[in-house]
């Protein structure tokens, strides 16, 4: 594991102690946490800017037909 050293203003710290106080040994746990989940939300917007530049449905058209067997319907 990395060791990062990260500066807070007041106001964030006071918040920061009320959620997950430094003397439990919870702050670590919770800041990973925070830090996966925002670069979990990064990726997924990232994604989701890549899908709307290249959407799949400019360039194939829903044939249901394919997806269906003859007959399937209770057609005989």
């Amino acid at each position: 594991m990395k060791t990062l050293r990260v500066e807070i203003d007041d106001e964030l710290a006071v918040r920061l102690e009320r959620v997950a106080p430094a003397r439990s040994r919870r702050r670590s746990e919770f800041v990973r946490v925070a830090v996966l989940k925002a670069l979990w939300e990064a990726e997924e917007q990232a994604a989701a800017e890549a899908y709307a530049r290249q959407s799949d449905s400019l360039h194939t058209a829903f044939d249901p037909t394919v997806w269906e067997r003859p007959g399937a319907s209770g057609e005989r």
